[in-house]
């Protein structure tokens, strides 16, 4: 059966509107640049110029995760009902608005209350609601149309952390923030505002069984897939923050390690051209799990293999490209095997707990390498992890 077959259109189709899919390229770029990737070139001077601890800031970096996370559940009951447009211009304003808040703060309490704003601006304009929008207007072939925009979202590590590096030599870091909420606001305000507002195409369900997004919530299939994916991204992004540490504990320098670390990146968005072709040959269920298994291996042979230098940069850019897949296995598992009636509200259930894995992530694996004695040993814990999720993954 046809993985689209679950969804039908209500009405002709109104086309696919290029201008929406070239501003969420743009926005992505810039929304992800300047409310995740800046901060952490800025906290070293955040934490030396205010005297906080990097722990409490990195909390309040993560409490913004863990808000986004539960906010993505209403972000995408919205967008079901009513389509993009208002959500990401609204959440384009408050992500402007909380960078004010973060640049002002006084105290650590109004810096948390930033974050804490920061996390639904997060939830309305990341990678979420762009595929919610693209997967209504461009199915069935909203793949592509997937890939380009996660291709473009991957430039914005590559476009904001040097230009935060350089404002914060110029300005400090609080009035790069400032600069930086008047390039979001510039940016995407507009952009969502004026390029989102094709017609928002109706769907049914061509089968009762697909007719009820609650009783798919509580299903066992999507119960596991859940579980599959909270794993995964637990696993993932503690291999990408734990990739520098382990380098180092191995001799190698930060810069060596930092720069294995960003041709992972790159190997995540050129991961992604490879989707398509993927998604094409596999069903679903294979596919995520192949995905999955083939990330543990690779931690796996990262806790491994100490060097050469060159094997290490290739197994971090082997994990980039697995990494990168990921993303829009994840996009595109609801209309795989549910249809898009109901993306929005199932993508943002299914997202949830994936967030908030990814946000606790940072403080797990410090702690967890320090219990298990080293770096090296979170790495094979990290493989197991992987491979319950591979598992729950064939329950899908």
């Amino acid at each position: 059966m046809s993985p689209f077959a679950a969804t039908r259109p209500l009405a002709p189709a109104q086309g696919r509107p290029r201008r929406a899919l070239w501003a969420l390229c743009l926005t992505q770029v810039t929304s992800w640049g300047i409310l995740y990737y800046a901060f952490p070139v800025l906290n070293a001077e955040i934490t030396a110029s205010t005297g906080w601890s990097a722990r409490a800031t990195t909390g309040a970096f993560s409490l913004a995760l863990v808000a986004s996370a539960l906010s993505g559940i209403f972000v995408g009951r919205v967008i079901d009902c009513r389509g993009p447009r208002a959500v990401m211009t609204t959440g384009s304003v408050l992500g402007a608005a909380s960078l004010v808040v973060i640049a002002a703060a006084p105290t650590l309490s109004v810096f948390f209350l930033g974050w804490a704003l920061a996390g639904p601006a997060m939830a309305a304009t990341f990678y979420q609601p762009a595929f919610a929008a693209l997967t209504r207007w461009w199915a069935p072939d909203h793949v592509r149309a997937l890939t380009v925009v996660t291709l473009a979202g991957g430039l914005a590590s590559t476009v904001f952390a040097p230009l935060a590096a350089a404002l914060a030599d110029r300005l400090g870091w609080r009035d790069t923030y400032l600069v930086l909420a008047l390039v979001l606001a510039a940016v995407t305000i507009p952009a969502h505002a004026t390029a989102l507002n094709a017609p928002w195409p109706a769907v049914t369900p061509a089968t009762e069984e697909h007719a009820d997004a609650s009783g798919i919530a509580r299903s066992r299939p999507f119960g596991m897939l859940v579980a599959a994916m909270t794993l995964s991204a637990f696993a993932t992004y503690a291999v990408v923050i734990a990739l520098v540490p382990l380098m180092v504990e191995r001799g190698f320098s930060l810069k060596a390690a930092a720069l294995a670390l960003g041709l992972g990146g790159a190997g995540q968005t050129l991961g992604r051209l490879f989707y398509a072709l993927l998604a094409r040959r596999t069903g679903p269920r294979l596919r995520l799990a192949v995905l999955i298994v083939l990330g543990g291996l690779a931690t796996a042979a990262l806790a491994a293999i100490p060097g050469p230098y060159p094997l290490v940069v290739a197994l971090s850019m082997a994990t980039g490209m697995i990494r990168g897949n990921l993303t829009l296995a994840q996009a595109t598992a609801v209309t795989d095997r549910w249809g898009a009636a109901h993306y929005g509200r199932l993508s943002g259930l299914l997202g949830a707990l994936p967030t908030a894995a990814g946000a606790l992530a940072p403080f797990a694996s410090a702690a967890l390498a320090g219990s298990l004695g080293g770096y090296p040993h979170l790495f094979v814990l990290l493989a197991a992890v992987a491979s319950v999720a591979a598992l729950a993954a064939t329950r899908t």
